[in-house]
């Protein structure tokens, strides 16, 4: 059964020296892009264009963020949880693909590329091996409702083989994920869209929706992280 949720409200702006401070991951590296979409643009550079948009949106909600993984050099995937070790709430930004099985080869001005049109959508995903399981469920399922309340349209592509943790808000657990296990905090991993549908690439390019995307998941994480106490623990013991 999906984790039900009061209204949320835009939570106000923090005094200053009260603001917590939230941990922006931009998934996958210069050297390790991630997928690769249906016209050929990295996840990398979608990743880190949502994240930074992401981190702006939760400055002007008054809360602190912090940008991990911007130049795409990270090491490994344990530096990003180290990375966040002073942030109540870890949120780790990617773009879903498919399986090698469901692509079509296409040509894309001149470039033999590869598209699925199958599933379009955003998804979530907690761990129950992270410290706090409750907490991640309780901000995934924020996130999730502000980005359906905005007209946002989640996928069920993910319910093939993640398990629902919360189905009404498309949140997946996926247990083994070492950015989700690994923090020090709760902490959720956001696939914006699928890279290999034609249409929704399209979608995951233009600024404007970008922007919109992100205003809406950092009210998410503002309401959960003020309404639902993760500031005030600050902790994970």
């Amino acid at each position: 059964m999906g984790l039900l949720l009061a209204p949320i409200a835009l939570p106000a702006p923090l005094a200053a020296g009260e603001a917590p401070l939230i941990a922006v991951d931009v998934g996958h590296t210069l050297a390790a892009p991630g997928a690769i979409s249906a016209r050929g643009r990295t996840e990398f550079e979608f990743n880190r264009d949502l994240a930074g948009r992401v981190v702006a949106a939760l400055e002007r909600l008054g809360l602190r963020a912090e940008l991990i993984n911007a130049d795409g050099l990270i090491e490994s995937l344990q530096a990003r949880p180290e990375q966040a070790a002073g942030a109540v709430f870890l949120i780790s930004i990617h773009h879903d693909s498919v399986g090698e099985q469901h692509l079509t080869p296409w040509e894309w001005q001149g470039i033999p590329l590869d598209f699925s049109d199958l599933w379009a959508g955003h998804s979530l995903f907690v761990s129950r091996r992270n410290p706090d399981p409750a907490g991640s469920l309780m901000c995934a399922s924020a996130i999730g409702a502000r980005l359906q309340r905005a007209g946002f349209v989640p996928t069920d592509k993910n319910a093939r083989r993640r398990e629902y943790a919360d189905a009404q808000h498309a949140t997946h657990y996926y247990d083994n994920l070492v950015v989700l296990y690994r923090a020090q905090q709760p902490a959720v991993l956001f696939e914006a869209g699928v890279l290999k549908h034609r249409d929704e690439e399209l979608l995951l390019r233009d600024a404007e929706r970008q922007q919109r995307m992100a205003e809406e998941i950092a009210t998410g994480v503002a309401a959960c992280v003020t309404a639902g106490g993760l500031a005030a623990a600050g902790r994970t013991d």
